[in-house]
C-alpha cells in the first residue's frame, strides 16, 4: 500500500504532538508534513512538488501570519489542489468558523476534544474514515 501523505498545518505545540502520536499508532504508513502558519501553507502550496501532494490535510482555524480559513480557499481554489479533502481540525466550535469552513468547501469540521485520550481518539477515527472507509483520488 503507497504510503498516505498527511498535511498537518497547526501551530500548537502540544496538539502537533497528540496527533502525531495518534497518526503513528495507526498500523497506515504514513508521511507527515507539519507547517506551523498559514503562510507557510500556502507558500509549501506554491512550490509543491507534483509527486508531495497530500492526501489529506489537517488544518487549523486559527494559525498566525494567515487563518486556516484563507488557506482552505487557497487549496480549493486551485484545480490541482480541490480534490484533496481538508479537515478543519480547531478548538473552534463557533458557529460563523464552521459556516465559513463549509461555504468554502471544508470536507469536515471536526471541534478537537479538550481531553487528550479524547483527542487521540479522534484522530484515530479521522484516519480510519478518511482512508480505510472513503475513496480519495490518488496523486
Amino acid at each position: 500500500m503507497k504510503p498516505i501523505n498527511i498535511l498537518l498545518v497547526e501551530d500548537n505545540e502540544g496538539d502537533i504532538l497528540l496527533t502525531t502520536e495518534a497518526l503513528e499508532e495507526c498500523k497506515i504508513v504514513n508521511k507527515i508534513t507539519i507547517i506551523k502558519d498559514g503562510k507557510a501553507a500556502v507558500n509549501f502550496f506554491e512550490y509543491l512538488n507534483k509527486n508531495d501532494i497530500p492526501d489529506i490535510v489537517l488544518l487549523d482555524v486559527n494559525l498566525p501570519k494567515m487563518s486556516g480559513h484563507e488557506v482552505l480557499m487557497y487549496i480549493k481554489n486551485h484545480d490541482n489542489y480541490k480534490q484533496i479533502p481538508v479537515i478543519m481540525l480547531t478548538t473552534s466550535s463557533s458557529e460563523k468558523d464552521i459556516m465559513i469552513s463549509y461555504k468554502n468547501h471544508v470536507n469536515c469540521y471536526i471541534t478537537k476534544p479538550v481531553d487528550a485520550i479524547d483527542f487521540i481518539k479522534a484522530i484515530s477515527k479521522i484516519e480510519d474514515f478518511w482512508i480505510n472507509i472513503v475513496s480519495i483520488p490518488r496523486n
